[in-house]
């Protein structure tokens, strides 16, 4: 039986879609409740953010010389392959994607929360919040089983209509910043380790980096979809660290506008900062305004990840390391059983935190530590894999690649204390993801050394 031709991919992604899929994925969630999960820090909320933007543009220029060395679907799946074997390359995969649809609720509930502008009684109902959540991950998935085509229409169209109400908050808002709102607090939060001790600042910031990081997910999402991107040895690079540029910047000044305009104690209790923001400074149109655009941005970001949630799987299944089914594509040429089955998980994990806890920033706070602590791990694994991964790619005559060391170094390291600042329980459900995927190695070595008589 041959094959369908939508097992050719579609190369429809352009430098301007992948730099919309960077800034969509990474403009998502994460940035807009920061503010109000960041509130009892202070200024070091603010160190925070100038120190993680650094580190992740080190890590965007550690992905991007990766991406122009090997290009393949996968991203950091396929340079934890290369470098390492497949094992590192499942566990790679493996918490990647654990962390993909472990960070869609958090997303869905960014966009619930800022809808609640316009609908105030659906925050008030656990059940409300909920489904609404539902609607909104699944609405998306449906666009992106369309194709490839039809997500990056969306993706384009939802990037340009959010970027130009958070340009604004950032640029002529920093007027209205009171640096009284910006001070450090009398007491930091009662679970920052250090507790009022003399290294409590810095443990505040390590604290603090797992809440920033998850802002910054995302750099990688122009390499993992490599099969549909023209010319991915040149597109993907581009598109990497202009687009981590892009969001650095409107990350660091909005967040500077939100947290000196909003008293502390409003700020940490709102499920809208931006709005609330906006609001304060320019009237309930600006803040309905600003929210409007949280809401596009959240489709946005939901959009982006299904996109990307379903090509890590396939890679990893092509090679026999994940199950069949996530290799199978639709006749629109998109892993449609694996997106379908990686927003299960998603949507059990949503009514699991949804059905414990009943504030929107906590249900988030607790979401987003899972999902960076998750995604850490293959940023690590990808930081140290870029000298093995250049070696192993070296061909007799070619020009020596000089490793960037440094840059490595600095992803490596962050990597780890952001994994650390994510707590004890977030890295406890780390481990207990990461270990059922144990059983799922086993099983696809054992069908593949059976079939092939090798090592997948």
């Amino acid at each position: 039986m041959t094959k369908p031709v939508a097992d050719t991919p579609v190369r429809a992604l352009g430098v301007v879609t992948c730099s919309a899929l960077v800034v969509g994925n990474i403009i998502g969630s994460g940035f807009f409740l920061s503010p109000a999960a960041l509130a009892p820090y202070g200024y070091i909320a603010l160190i925070g953010w100038v120190l993680m933007a650094g580190v992740a543009i080190c890590i965007a220029l550690l992905f991007a010389r990766l991406a122009r060395a090997l290009p393949s679907v996968g991203g950091p799946y396929a340079y934890a392959r290369q470098a390492f074997g497949p094992l590192a390359g499942f566990v790679v995969a493996w918490t990647y994607w654990i962390s993909m649809w472990v960070s869609q609720p958090a997303i869905a509930i960014t966009f619930v929360g800022y809808l609640g502008v316009f609908f105030p009684g659906i925050n008030h109902s656990r059940l409300l919040t909920t489904a609404i959540a539902l609607a909104a991950i699944w609405s998306v998935a449906l666009v992106n089983i369309r194709g490839v085509r039809s997500a990056a229409i969306f993706q384009n169209i939802m990037v340009g209509l959010k970027l130009v109400p958070f340009i604004a908050i950032g640029s002529i808002g920093l007027f209205w910043v009171s640096p009284a709102n910006l001070a450090l607090p009398p007491d930091l939060p009662a679970d920052t380790p250090g507790g009022l001790g003399p290294l409590s600042a810095l443990f505040a910031i390590a604290s603090v980096m797992p809440l920033i990081m998850f802002a910054f997910l995302g750099i990688e999402s122009s390499t993992v979809p490599a099969d549909n991107v023209r010319d991915p040895a040149r597109t993907i690079p581009r598109a990497t660290i202009l687009g981590t540029l892009i969001c650095a910047a409107i990350f660091i000044l909005c967040t500077i506008t939100v947290m000196g305009v909003v008293p502390r104690a409003a700020l940490a209790a709102s499920s809208a900062p931006f709005a609330d923001a906006a609001s304060l400074m320019w009237g309930d149109w600006a803040g309905e305004v600003l929210a409007a655009a949280v809401v596009l941005s959240s489709l946005a970001a939901l959009n982006g990840w299904t996109l990307v949630m379903g090509q890590v799987p396939l890679a990893a299944a092509r090679d026999g390391l994940f199950p069949p089914i996530f290799a199978r594509l639709g006749r629109s040429g998109t892993p449609g059983a694996g997106i379908a089955i990686s927003l299960v998980l998603s949507s059990l994990m949503l009514m699991l935190q949804a059905s414990g806890l009943t504030a929107l920033v906590g249900v988030y706070r607790e979401l987003i530590n899972l999902s960076t602590t998750a995604e850490m791990i293959p940023y690590a694994f990808c930081a140290a894999a870029e000298t093995a991964l250049l070696a192993s790619l070296a061909r007799p005559g070619a020009r020596a690649h000089r490793p960037f060391t440094l840059i490595s170094l600095i992803a490596f390291i962050f990597s780890l204390i952001t994994i650390y600042g994510g707590g004890a329980a977030a890295g406890l459900w780390t481990m207990i993801l990461t270990m059922l995927g144990i059983p799922v190695y086993a099983m696809m070595l054992r069908r593949t050394v059976s079939r092939d008589g090798a090592m997948p």
